[in-house]
């Protein structure tokens, strides 16, 4: 006797998902705003079009020229719960093409696997997404309430393309959502935060045989770069290593003087500018966090009158944490083992994700998807069918199990 769950996987297409993440990958959406097409407009026209073609609701919404959301729609009629599958349409850069075996935008089988650029980060799993969509679409399946499709430009950048999605109200009444980015399958219940911070520290423009003469704002920096040091190790010793997330960190990452005009050896610059790239984790509190560094910054001031520097805090992602006992992380769960035959593997996100904003919305996440989490961004960027069509069973069996 054919089991409920059986008779709804049997409609998973794995032809339809391998060609559907080919067709994507061999669309370019590298965000190059000096480029014509330097934008994911082509590949969510065709997404566009795709959607239509099996039955959804479709909408195409601007975010900026050449740059548009995608949102779909799958309705039962009947009133209950919404959960939402996210998946973005940008990728990053290639690269040097030298570094590459495949065509980064080919879509190329080999041994089992899809290469190019987006293949794991995250076309593959965008396609995973449609296709677990169109298999309950397919099926007949009864549920309550309604799937969206959130396809946004702009993941990989300041993530306008969710912003603007919340912001247009498409993210009210969604009861859970799951995150499409690549984690082996291993469902991700909380993800870092960050804060990306610019600091500047002040000086006078002197020679370098008489730096007396002028005020070094390099030796300053440098003072402050120590102490936040400190206060990283601080950190770990007050919160430990995270189960999921590991080390919260403090990463100077840009450090350039004179920030004007060319450098020169023997001239000591009027200005110093750093970047840090900080990531937290739950009990951090980006506040509290914020006004340590300023802290550092006016106990320096007060220990030499010649100390001047200036914070600006120009992205702030908050770590976000979804309970295990939450309902679209059990019916997760409960998909894995029914896809598997294994309990679910829990892990967490290192960085963040477009989900940031939508917890930050009040819609709980998951995140999962195929592919190697350490294989985004590289050369030779690939997704492992198997693995993939298993994403479209545990996308499909989460919808499942959480609508039904």
């Amino acid at each position: 006797m054919t089991t409920a769950i059986e008779s709804i996987l049997q409609y998973v297409d794995e032809k339809e998902v391998v060609e559907l993440t080919r067709s994507l990958i061999r669309i370019k959406s590298v965000y190059r705003p000096n480029l014509e097409d330097g934008n994911e407009e082509k590949v969510a026209r065709f997404i566009v079009d795709y959607l239509k073609d099996i039955g959804l609701e479709v909408y195409y919404e601007e975010v900026v020229p050449g740059r548009p959301n995608v949102i779909a729609i799958y309705d039962s009629g009947i009133p209950g719960k919404t959960l939402l599958f996210e998946g973005h349409t940008d990728v990053v850069t290639e690269g040097d093409l030298d570094s590459w075996t495949y065509d980064p935008f080919g879509g190329e089988i080999s041994n089992g696997k899809i290469y190019g650029r987006g293949s794991c980060d995250t076309k593959g799993n965008l396609a995973a997404a449609i296709s677990a969509v169109h298999s309950m679409k397919k099926s007949g399946a009864a549920f309550k309430g309604k799937i969206i499709l959130c396809i946004p430009c702009d993941e990989e950048g300041m993530m306008i393309g969710i912003k603007h999605f919340i912001k247009n109200g498409w993210a009210n009444d969604v009861h859970g959502a799951i995150i499409c980015e690549p984690e082996e399958n291993q469902l991700c219940i909380t993800q870092k935060g960050a804060m990306r911070i610019v600091l500047n520290t002040y000086g006078k423009m002197a020679h370098g045989a008489m730096p007396l003469t002028g005020i070094n704002p390099v030796t300053r920096m440098a003072k402050l770069i120590v102490e936040l040091d400190k206060l990283e190790q601080t950190e770990k010793e007050r919160l430990g290593e995270h189960p999921y997330l590991g080390w919260p960190s403090i990463t100077p990452t840009i450090l350039q003087a004179p920030v004007k005009g060319e450098p020169q050896i023997n001239v000591v610059p009027a200005q110093c500018m750093a970047t840090l790239d900080i990531r937290t984790v739950p009990g951090q509190e980006h506040e509290q966090l914020r006004s340590k560094i300023e802290d550092i910054i006016e106990r320096l001031s007060e220990d030499d009158d010649d100390f001047k520097a200036t914070l600006e805090l120009i992205e702030d992602r908050p770590w976000t944490e979804t309970p295990k006992d939450h309902e679209v992380v059990q019916a997760m769960a409960q998909a894995y083992t029914q896809v598997t035959g294994k309990d679910p593997v829990f892990n967490g996100v290192p960085g963040a994700t477009d989900g940031t904003f939508l917890h930050l919305a009040g819609v709980p996440i998951v995140t999962t998807g195929a592919g190697d989490r350490y294989i985004p961004h590289h050369a030779d960027e690939y997704v492992d069918i198997k693995e993939l069509v298993e994403t479209v069973k545990l996308y499909t069996l989460s919808a499942h199990n959480f609508l039904k």
